[in-house]
């Protein structure tokens, strides 16, 4: 066959895209070692690099691939043999393995459910577990990793490789859970992916408002989930995430301001995002197994079939809150909870709970509770009391859109002492 750089490189790469995870996520298993599998990966796909443009591509790319990463692990495991003669017994076991019947697509398919729950055990630290499946799971380089959550590469670098040799060291197994463990490792899984989508949908500092590159990661690990384990906590999550996707366009003015819910221009909300969510979501709770992921996408679905702000059901949200804070009980719920009484019921309603809160300790250093018991004492005509809330938000908040945003509120206020540093 003729060499054909261009289109069959090409299409290496595109299969690089559609399939380097998957392959990954078998090697890994097949290999029992991450470094050793992302260097097989490498070497498989400069095999590919050099061989499909004279070869043409073959007909099942992914155990092409696969196959060819494991040749490759041996290779490099036999040159390493001389200095570590266990690297010569681990080449010898894989070398058998492979004289076995090849992968079933299944099991490829399986692999990719048992690399996310091996990235998010609950053994590994928080930082570590979102680390490492940014990276393995979705692909992202260590300096997009750590340029998303405001830290340096060598910094994101290190708890990654932490995260690997507790894996290792702990002899963490690659599996998905057993039906008994599965709702106790599935709630570890879900709150990695709903953190990257929070820091995607809301940074939790910096100069922007959103990093959308997270978001999107989110929605894929999300959907992936739900596609391998469609349990209704799992489809929950993943509603919920589309419904706040859905307002990304109208959560800024063309300026870069933070536009709050109800003044957004909900023509700029997007319609695909927001029906798929919906049926997400009425399916998720339509389950018995349904849990706080899953009456938080009923919160947003609430908003989101609200034409108009003056037109929400306030009072089916206060509902669903009630049921939320008897699922997952937490001082933000029940500031959320306060925030939708005030708008049902008036300001006052809502003042008196927020203040309960604060009074309790709870949440003192959360920018947004001072912020809404400043925006109620601002409804209310109680400009000194808003005007102090609105400073302790300031001095909280480390978002330049929201600090913003409290700067013009305090303008708004007759407050010029207030400015940005």
């Amino acid at each position: 066959m003729e060499r054909d750089d261009g289109p069959t490189l090409a299409k290496v790469e595109a299969v690089y895209r559609m399939e380097s995870r998957r392959v990954l996520a078998t090697l890994i298993r097949l290999l029992g070692d991450f470094d050793l599998a992302e260097e097989a990966l490498h070497d498989a796909f400069m095999a590919a690099s050099d061989r499909w443009p004279t070869e043409g591509l073959p007909g099942n790319p992914r155990s092409w691939l696969i196959s060819a990463g494991r040749f490759k692990a041996i290779d490099r495991l036999r040159r390493r043999a001389r200095f570590d003669a266990s690297r010569d017994e681990l080449a010898r076991r894989i070398e058998e393995d492979m004289d076995q019947d090849p992968p079933e697509a299944h099991d490829i398919e399986d692999d990719r459910l048992r690399l996310i729950f091996t990235c998010c055990h609950p053994a590994l630290p928080l930082d570590g577990q979102v680390a490492l499946t940014l990276r393995e799971v979705c692909g992202l380089t260590t300096e997009e990793i750590a340029h998303a959550f405001l830290t340096t590469p060598p910094t994101l670098a290190q708890r990654i490789v932490r995260a690997k040799a507790k894996i290792r060291d702990a002899r963490i197994p690659y599996e998905v859970p057993g039906r008994d463990e599965l709702p106790a490792r599935l709630d570890p899984v879900l709150h990695v992916i709903y953190l990257v989508f929070n820091e995607g949908y809301s940074a939790s500092s910096g100069d922007a408002l959103t990093r959308h590159e997270l978001s999107e990661e989110a929605l894929r690990l999300g959907r992936l989930l739900v596609e391998l384990l469609p349990d209704a906590e799992a489809i929950g999550l993943l509603a919920l995430m589309l419904l706040h996707e859905s307002r990304r366009a109208a959560r800024n003015s063309p300026s870069g301001e933070l536009v709050l819910l109800g003044d957004q221009d909900r023509s700029l909300w997007n319609g695909d995002q927001i029906t798929e969510g919906l049926a997400l979501s009425e399916r998720a709770l339509s389950s018995p197994s349904f849990g706080a992921y899953a009456i938080q996408a009923a919160i947003a679905a609430t908003h989101m079939r609200a034409r108009r702000a003056e037109a929400t059901d306030w009072s089916r949200i206060i509902a669903l809150y009630d049921l939320l804070l008897r699922a997952a009980p937490s001082p933000v719920v029940e500031l959320n909870r306060a925030v939708a009484v005030a708008m049902r019921d008036g300001p006052e309603a809502g003042l008196a709970l927020i203040d309960e809160i604060l009074g309790r300790g709870d949440l003192a250093d959360y920018h947004l509770a001072y912020s809404a018991r400043a925006d109620l004492a601002r409804r209310l005509g109680r400009i000194d009391h808003a005007r102090a809330d609105y400073r302790k938000a300031l001095a909280l908040a480390r978002q330049e859109p929201e600090r913003r945003f409290l700067l013009r509120r305090l303008a708004e206020l007759g407050d010029q002492g207030c400015r940005a540093e």
